[in-house]
């Protein structure tokens, strides 16, 4: 039987192209769909199918896009060719995608969000502007009413399960996402496979950092890292880059904290500041969250925001502390309850959300063997 894996769009980097990533190592024989692909050495050697967007002066333009795109969800699949099932990835509109053949019973939507500037615009600037505000109430009707067709949905966390719930009307079940623990914990020392100026770079920040690593925008908080590191008394360590810089070494200017800015690191880099830190602080309110497990997996304690996903991977008091608020008092608690947690702990839960434990979900819930056919 033919399948289908659906994505909103295939770039090159992305926690909701892991998933994709997932889904068509379990499901080989699948081709994919996507409004565009901007990655296309990434599914090289299978069939990858674009839309009419992709092929018109939109592609790659998301806010602009978004008028045509329930239309485009609803009919543009149709040329695709036929299909027995349909694995969904939706963080926008996919979810809404009609696939030729395939019966409704046997189409599977896995949902990263309900699109958080419709539904959530206080967590989504882009759900501020004119012309979002104007255009949000006719599409968040189509929204619900397609999505209350959906027969077989998961969710990527319980936060997400409940916006599901508020934003649809539709009871979904919890998959959290495949996190990739195993590439982590391949190596175990990420120092030792530095360049020389990488290595010379982590060898001189100051022992015992907190560590805030994102893009620098404001919704990543990463102030609030700052804040941790002034009220616990701890030296800072920033890693990323974006239009938030400026501010971020503002803040920190002020603080009286010692903060350094490591800007845009290497992947292995990245590891090695992950595994060396006392306590990665993850403010932010996420739909899942992955860096707060690969901190884990690295052995690193973690503190994350009470409110968003990443509470389904932080256990608190085991591999990590959760901030109920951020008052400094509240802060210093948390990091020093956290640093002083067992690194074993931490990547015994890091290694729950593994690829293999993930395909092994989707396959118990949409019935479609890992590898195999549907029957």
């Amino acid at each position: 039987m033919r399948g289908l894996l659906v994505h909103e769009w295939i770039e090159a980097v992305g926690g909701a192209e892991r998933v994709v990533d997932a889904f068509a190592e379990a499901y080989p024989a699948a081709d994919l769909f996507g409004l565009w692909n901007d990655a296309p050495e990434r599914y090289a050697g299978r069939r990858v199918v674009e839309s009419a967007i992709a092929r018109s002066p939109l592609r790659g333009r998301k806010a602009l896009a978004v008028p045509f795109l329930p239309a485009l969800w609803s009919h543009g699949l149709r040329q695709v060719g036929q299909y027995d099932w349909a694995l969904v990835s939706s963080h926008l509109f996919a979810h809404q995608a009609r696939v030729s053949g395939v019966d409704p019973a046997r189409q599977y939507t896995y949902v990263h969000t309900p699109a958080r500037y419709l539904w959530n615009p206080e967590l989504d600037a882009r759900g501020a502007t004119v012309l979002a505000r104007a255009a949000a109430p006719a599409l968040r009707a189509v929204d619900r009413r397609r999505a209350r067709g959906l027969r077989h949905v998961a969710a990527n966390s319980r936060f997400v399960q409940r916006r599901i719930r508020d934003s649809w009307g539709v009871d979904a079940r919890v998959i959290n996402p495949p996190v990739g623990v195993e590439r982590l914990t391949a190596v175990d020392d990420w120092s030792t496979v530095l360049d020389g100026h990488e290595r010379a770079e982590l060898e001189s920040l100051p022992q015992g950092f907190v560590l805030g690593a994102s893009r620098f925008v404001p919704y990543k908080r990463l102030d609030v890292v700052i804040a941790a590191g002034r009220a616990s008394g701890r030296p800072v360590v920033l890693a990323g880059d974006g239009p938030d810089d400026l501010r971020l070494r503002t803040i920190a200017a002020d603080s009286g904290v010692h903060v350094t800015f490591v800007r845009a690191p290497s992947d292995a880099y990245l590891a090695a500041l992950l595994q060396r830190a006392a306590v990665y602080v993850f403010p932010p309110v996420e739909d899942f969250g992955i860096m707060p497990v690969e901190a884990m997996a690295l052995g690193t304690p973690v503190v994350v925001n009470a409110e968003g996903g990443a509470c389904d991977s932080v256990q608190d008091g085991t591999s990590g502390t959760v901030l109920h608020d951020l008052e400094d008092a509240t802060l210093a608690e948390a990091v020093e309850r956290a640093a002083r947690l067992d690194p074993a702990a931490c990547r015994r839960r890091a290694a729950v959300f593994s690829t293999a434990r993930f395909q092994r979900e989707v396959a118990e819930w949409t019935g479609i063997p890992i590898g195999g056919r549907a029957a």
